[in-house]
């Protein structure tokens, strides 16, 4: 990727407190433009507050952020997609369908149906996108007809369908088996190439962190009192860029440019 890209996302100064508990504190980050952030850290250190925040489900306490230089809307707006480890697919709809209806809600705010050419115009995009995600020839199966892998690939047409510029991964492979698992590696990969998307990814595996991402950030509180647990919020602790190579994900090596050699035994027991 171009190391030179320009800042697409910044975060200044972000907290995020449910009532006395602090969960996220002085959160200060720059994302590059095409980019692969893998986020990681120990449970309740904030990764999926963190998400929130970005693709706009929530707005921080304190603090801005700031898109292209634009205050972020605090709404799930089209310029972000989502995937989550469970299957966000609509189970009444075909695979054509649950792909086609992101179009609809957006060309059609109001009904969320689109007939004759535009539908037409719709259903080639879906189509294309779903042999993107190697879907091509499950178009008119159903959820219930198809494995994890297959509905997880479903859900990443879905998130890509209306051309995101941040794609959020919120432990996007952690309920599939190692095989598929890795099939899925392979696959994002290639799509954030395919489609020069920046993608911020939070996953409790170390190894798929550092495998897929050109930028790994640790989070995790600096500060604690046994006193006040919930009185100091989570930062990121590390931030490691990577050089990759050019090889798929399942094949590459990744070089951790100063990696302390203790960093995977930091961030799982704090």
């Amino acid at each position: 990727m171009n190391a030179r890209a320009e800042t697409l996302l910044s975060l200044r100064d972000v907290w995020v407190e449910y009532g006395d508990k602090i969960v996220l504190e002085k959160v200060d980050l720059d994302i590059e433009a095409g980019s692969f952030v893998s986020i990681i850290g120990p449970s309740g250190a904030g990764k999926s507050s963190l998400l929130r925040i970005v693709l706009g489900q929530e707005v921080p306490t304190r603090g801005s952020i700031l898109l292209d230089g634009t205050p972020l809307t605090p709404e799930c707006g089209p310029d972000r997609g989502v995937v989550f480890q469970r299957y966000s697919v609509f189970p009444h709809l075909s695979v054509l369908r649950n792909t086609v209806f992101g179009l609809e809600c957006e060309k059609a705010p109001l009904t969320a149906r689109l007939f004759g050419k535009a539908r037409r115009a719709a259903e080639a995009e879906a189509a294309e996108m779903l042999h993107a995600v190697g879907l091509g020839d499950s178009m008119h199966l159903y959820p219930a007809q198809m494995s994890g892998g297959m509905q997880q690939r479903l859900a990443i047409a879905q998130a890509l369908i209306k051309r995101p510029r941040i794609l959020l991964l919120d432990e996007p492979f952690g309920a599939l088996d190692p095989g598929i698992r890795a099939d899925m590696h392979t696959l994002i990969t290639k799509l954030w190439r395919d489609y020069s998307l920046t993608i911020i990814m939070v996953t409790h595996d170390i190894r798929e962190a550092f495998s897929l991402g050109t930028r790994v950030l640790a989070l995790d509180k600096r500060r604690h009192d046994p006193h006040a647990p919930h009185r100091f919020g989570a930062t990121a602790v590390y931030d490691l860029p990577l050089r990759r190579d050019e090889q798929p994900a399942s094949e590459g090596i990744v070089v951790v440019a100063d990696t302390p050699l203790s960093i995977e035994e930091t961030i799982r027991h704090g």
